[in-house]
């Protein structure tokens, strides 16, 4: 890290895409279960409405299509993504020695739900490093893009949004970040930036830096 920036008081971590390489995992299962209920939606289609965001935005879109996503679905969804996350998920190349040699104090706060979450982490290994410290879209009003989610982050883990640094890898991340006055970094080293300008869209939504290796955290930052 640059010599004349102090490093920040506060890590904020997105889970997935950041932690865990989950996201071209979620985006087939729900292209996969939104078929099973009429619905067609390519696993593009779903990356590029749906990355960073919560299953309240899912519905919030078809409801502005004048679709009703029936009351099944959620809870199809859900028990998908936490079957394949089980069987297929990995973490992200690398993540697990930079937060473990972090010396200033982290958290995570996820678009996804608690369990899914919980998951992710258990499966890769992660959570003990997260144990009490995780923060999800359930306990605000508002998800990302919205900044209530980091916002809440900080205030529970008591440093100020001006002192954190949020790492991220969406668009609507990158904006809730930016939106609660903190530093952001978007991170492109997931499997669904392969073959896509990471660097440009993530610059463009506003990040303060984009990197694509774990193992390049502090380099040139």
């Amino acid at each position: 890290m640059d010599q004349d920036r102090p490093k920040p008081d506060l890590i904020i971590f997105d889970c997935d895409g950041v932690l865990v390489d989950s996201e071209l995992l979620s985006c087939r299962c729900l292209s996969e279960v939104l078929a099973e209920f009429g619905f067609a939606l390519s696993e593009a289609q779903a990356l590029e409405l749906f990355l960073g965001r919560s299953t309240k935005a899912i519905e919030q879109h078809y409801r502005d299509l004048g679709q009703i996503v029936p009351d099944g679905f959620l809870p199809r969804l859900k028990s998908r993504v936490l079957e394949t996350f089980a069987a297929s998920l990995e973490p992200i190349p690398g993540v697990g020695a930079v937060v473990s040699d972090l010396t200033v104090p982290f958290c995570v706060a996820s678009s996804s739900d608690i369990d899914r979450v919980s998951l992710s982490l258990d499966v890769t290994g992660l959570k003990p490093l997260f144990d009490g410290r995780i923060y999800t879209a359930q306990m605000v009003r508002h998800g990302k893009p919205a900044p209530d989610l980091f916002l809440h982050a900080a205030e529970k883990m008591r440093i100020s949004p001006a002192r954190t640094l949020v790492i991220e890898d969406s668009v609507s991340g990158v904006q809730a970040g930016k939106a609660a006055g903190m530093t952001v970094w978007g991170f492109v080293g997931g499997g669904h930036y392969s073959g896509r300008d990471g660097h440009a869209i993530l610059s463009d939504a506003g990040a303060d830096r984009v990197f694509g290796r774990m193992s390049d955290f502090w380099k040139g930052a």
